[in-house]
């Protein structure tokens, strides 16, 4: 058994940090663990200038990367760094150096995560990226690991901190989404600039990472279908509200008869469903599973520690597999040929909200509409604008495909009653209240 395991930070920002920590804190907890001392030789720094909490005299602080790619005495690569291409040049460099790699980088394993697993196999190395998803929650070990025995049919989650911070204060407060960024913003959980977060990027990346893990299929970035929160109004978070809803981006893989659909989506969810409560900055992810039923993992999506407290999971089990002698063997081929859901195979329940002219016949001519493709409602909100001589209505479908559902919005542009389609949502986990089984009229 090796007495000593040398990790190479690529990176020292607020992550490698909590990293390097984690090892300095935790050290005798290691040994126990692994029988192995475990220390960060060395560091790679854009800055090497720039003040920083680690004990220079122990660490060796660089601007090369050399340094730590071709040092025979480093073990494994932890690369937190960010970025695509530059760090995939060095994790290529990594593997073939025979050193192992745990990354928290999710846009990274977005794109390019089933050819550096393959490499990485193909030089009997490690490679492991729980924290590129959910932050601290060890979601992705919960899916290979304690679930990789179920017929995984469900995977949803809030997977990004700062628009589920957003929303929480929309919904819970009435805070417009311009307010309710900038307080994100000056409490750090929004980037200065946000786009990859609101517009639904960042999520779209972890759910592509999800699907593949859940399903066993290669799921490619460029097929999880995304739609942010930018263009969210109060009004609609309102009438959820009123109807036992809460607004949520979530997103969702579903997998039947294998056929998978990833998708983000600002989402209605049924207040009764284990994700409403999730609130601010937390992350959670619901796994429904053929055998276990439900399950769901919640906890902090982001920060320096709870990020490095699932970069050292992966890190003591790739030193683990160093003293057992099976690094690069515990890689899972792809089972399945991938095949995406067509729009006639998706089913689930929408909300809408119309404007409508205010006069006699018009729910008969929108139901009317709705009955031709065999489309029924759950829920009936309707609200007079008198000013305007304009009626707002809001309806709840039941389940109807994707197909039809797409079908309806096209024909109501076209009906000479409806004045505009304002909006409309996928709904989840409606409630089932005797309440919600009721037609309602404001």
């Amino acid at each position: 058994m090796r007495e000593n395991i040398s990790i190479g930070l690529l990176g020292l920002g607020v992550v490698g940090a909590g990293v390097a920590q984690i090892i300095e804190n935790h050290r005798e907890k290691l040994i126990h663990q692994l029988g192995s001392e475990v220390n960060v030789k060395s560091v790679l720094v854009r800055d090497p200038e720039k003040i920083r909490n680690i004990d220079k005299e122990q660490t060796h602080i660089t601007t090369n990367p050399d340094d730590i790619l071709k040092d025979p005495e480093i073990d494994v690569i932890v690369e937190v760094m960010g970025g695509v291409e530059e760090a995939r040049q060095y994790i290529l460099q990594a593997f073939s150096a025979k050193k192992h790699v745990v990354t928290a980088n999710k846009d990274l394993v977005a794109l390019h995560g089933p050819e550096l697993q393959e490499i990485a196999s193909l030089n009997k190395c490690d490679f492991y990226y729980e924290a590129s998803v959910a932050g601290g929650i060890p979601i992705l070990r919960g899916i290979t690991g304690g679930l990789s025995a179920d017929h995984i049919q469900q995977v949803m989650g809030i997977v990004n901190g700062t628009t589920n911070y957003i929303l929480t204060k929309m919904d819970n407060e009435g805070v417009s989404y311009e307010d309710a960024l900038m307080e994100a913003k000056d409490l750090g959980f929004a980037e200065a600039d946000p786009t990859a977060d609101v517009e639904g990027l960042d999520a779209a990346r972890k759910m592509a990472i999800l699907g593949r893990l859940a399903f066993s299929t290669n799921v490619d970035l460029e097929e999880v279908e995304v739609s942010g929160i930018k263009n969210l109004e109060l009004a609609d978070l309102e009438y959820g509200n009123t109807l036992g809803y809460t607004m949520k981006l979530i997103g969702s893989a579903k997998c039947k008869d294998q056929k998978v659909e990833v998708n983000v989506q600002p989402t209605l969810l049924s207040k009764n469903h284990p994700l409403a409560d999730v609130k601010n900055e937390y992350n959670a992810v619901y796994v429904y599973g053929e055998a276990v039923g439900e399950t769901m993992f919640y906890g902090p999506g982001a920060g320096g520690l709870p990020t490095a407290t699932a970069i050292m999971s992966d890190v003591v089990e790739v030193i683990k597999h160093i003293h057992l002698g099976v690094n690069g063997t515990q890689v899972t081929e792809p089972r399945f040929k991938k095949e995406l859901m067509k729009a006639d195979q998706r089913f689930g329940q929408y909300y809408l909200r119309l404007h409508v002219k205010d006069e006699v016949g018009v729910f008969s001519a929108v139901s009317s509409l709705f009955n031709e493709l065999n489309i029924s409602f759950k829920r009936i909100l309707q609200n007079p604008i008198k000013k305007h001589e304009v009626a707002e209505i809001v309806l709840v479908t039941h389940q109807t495909s994707l197909e039809n559902f797409n079908k309806s919005l096209n024909k109501l542009k076209d009906l000479n009653v409806v004045l505009d389609v304002k909006s409309y949502y996928k709904v989840e986990g409606d409630v089932t209240s005797e309440m919600a089984r009721t037609t309602e009229t404001l």
